[in-house]
């Protein structure tokens, strides 16, 4: 990812970051675990709420 510092991800940088399907990531989308914005076309999810989804996953036992 090159811009480490933005505030927000794209559903491609998103999932490269969080190395998850894009079919994973609109089941995460769709159970409320992942919040995302609109801009025009273009979905973004936000730094702290990727951060956040990536926190609270169950750990493995």
């Amino acid at each position: 990812m090159e811009n480490t510092q933005s505030g927000a991800l794209t559903v491609k940088e998103f999932l490269a970051w969080a190395r998850i399907s894009r079919t994973k990531f609109y089941e995460e989308v769709a159970a409320g675990n992942i919040p995302i914005c609109k801009l025009g076309k273009k979905t973004l999810v936000k730094r702290a709420d990727a951060e956040r989804w990536l926190d609270n996953l169950p750990t493995a036992a």
